[in-house]
């Protein structure tokens, strides 16, 4: 009987990746790869940097959507892990409690502060948003729920309701009931939906992640208050802001908010075991979980289990000793000082924006040279003049960066937390040349972009 060899079966079938992909997951995804030239074979990840099947360091400010915050094989977190498995802990009971996950609740509470006093776990930043949709409808006995234009909360049903991109539910209609939709950072639109009294909850994203869309003065504030005045929820999806990424632990912390629910997940994983949670005020949970007959009311198999919250204990270890919270801070207020210059710098960059290290850059059609081109590639698809900068990013600079969605003309970074000064000098630079080449159009970038179109590229 021979044993089971994880290095010996990856070795064995080295080179497969996109094909064995194509054939059993995703045969779309893998000709989107191959249209725009990402179809490289992955060898290995450390902090903020890939490496390819050739040695090739590519620069990644993708961060698997915001979840490496600790970068891509932390080894503390990786020893972590090790350790809890040599524990032998008794693992998740289903009718008992252990140690960890109470010692992460503890931390987390105290993280986010406030009214924040119970934590549920979950296995993901979009069951996160089910569980709030589902306890802030039972906690008020309500059963509508508005979200914002353009807010992304996840892919499953619930979340999928609450989202406000068209692009992600046109397909999959209809969706659930009683879920509306207000401009974000207007808080008239949002006080004539509340003043009704049947609202349960206002779940909204402190900074919106699909194009790094920041709120207006006083608009998250307002939002807070009109909640309290008309007796719905307040709560705040952090599952891509928490956890330093724009520089606070929690994005809302800015602005010294008291939300009564809180989503998280990615960077609580440390990149390695699926995890989330849904952070709230003890109201809010004793309103569900108010009795014996109901301690069981809503729970999640696989969400507090061992790995889960060993790698949470260490991820939170992580960016205290390593003041990575800080650091996001610091390089984010860096990156925004060499980047802005390029909306004077080029007539086709329209904003440079960001908090933290959650940054994006939006572009539009110039004013003199190159208009008729852009116009031509913008009636192709629209916001397809952003591929022509993230490609070349890719194959050319090594750096991996992302068209934040679908009919935008925008490119978003959520960056690993552990970057260096020079990755972001790096990428500013790296970027002014991008663009440059870019905004003459050649003919191969042209060609680029009609054949993209072609094949339905789009941001995710």
């Amino acid at each position: 009987m021979s044993e089971f060899s994880l290095e010996a079966l990856l070795g064995s079938r080295r080179g497969e990746d996109l094909d064995l992909w194509a054939r059993t997951i995703n045969p779309q995804f893998v000709r989107v790869l191959r249209t725009i030239g990402f179809d490289r074979t992955w060898a290995s990840g450390e902090g903020a940097y890939l490496y390819d099947a050739d040695g090739t360091r590519f620069l990644d400010l993708l961060g698997g959507f915001g979840m490496y915050g600790v970068g891509r094989n932390n080894p503390r977190i990786r020893a972590a892990l090790v350790e809890a498995l040599g524990l032998e802990t008794p693992g998740m009971l289903a009718l008992g409690t252990t140690l960890l996950p109470g010692l992460l609740a503890e931390e987390l509470i105290a993280a986010a502060g406030g009214r924040i006093e119970r934590c549920l776990f979950t296995s993901s930043g979009t069951e996160s948003v089910e569980s709030a949709i589902k306890l802030g409808r039972t906690a008020t006995g309500r059963t509508r729920v508005l979200s914002a234009e353009h807010a992304f909360h996840g892919l499953t049903l619930g979340s999928l309701s609450a989202n406000g991109n068209e692009e992600f539910t046109a397909r999959f209609q209809p969706l659930l009931p009683g879920f509306d939709h207000v401009p974000f950072g207007d808080l008239d639109a949002l006080e004539e939906q509340l003043r009704r009294e049947d609202v349960a909850l206002f779940l909204v994203e402190p900074v919106q992640g699909k194009g790094i869309n920041l709120p207006p003065d006083g608009y998250l504030e307002g939002a807070q208050e009109l909640c309290r005045r008309y007796g719905t929820l307040f709560c705040v999806d952090e599952v891509m802001t928490g956890f330093g990424r724009t520089g606070r632990m929690f994005a809302f912390q800015h602005l010294g908010l008291e939300p009564d629910l809180v989503t998280v997940a990615k960077t609580l994983s440390g990149g390695y075991v699926p995890s989330g949670a849904l952070l709230m005020a003890r109201s809010v949970h004793e309103a569900v979980f108010d009795s014996m007959p109901h301690a069981m009311s809503h729970g999640s198999t696989f969400a507090p289990n061992e790995l889960a919250m060993a790698a949470g204990l260490a991820t939170l270890h992580e960016l205290r000793e390593q003041r990575l919270v800080e650091q996001s801070a610091r390089l984010g207020e860096r990156l925004l000082e060499l980047t802005r210059p390029l909306v004077d710098e080029f007539e086709v960059v329209r904003d440079v924006r960001g908090l933290g290290l959650a940054w994006a850059i939006e572009f539009g059609e110039p004013e003199g040279g190159g208009r008729r081109t852009y116009r031509m590639i913008e009636r192709a698809q629209r916001g397809l003049f952003a591929q022509l900068v993230v490609v070349p990013l890719f194959t050319k600079r090594h750096i991996l960066s992302q068209v934040a969605g679908h009919d935008m003309a925008v490119i978003r970074i959520l960056p690993p937390l552990v970057l260096r000064d020079e990755d972001v000098e790096e990428f500013a630079d790296a970027l002014r040349s991008t663009i440059k080449s870019a905004q003459k159009m050649p003919r191969s970038l042209t060609k680029f972009a009609l054949s993209a179109a072609t094949a339905g590229v789009r941001g995710r």
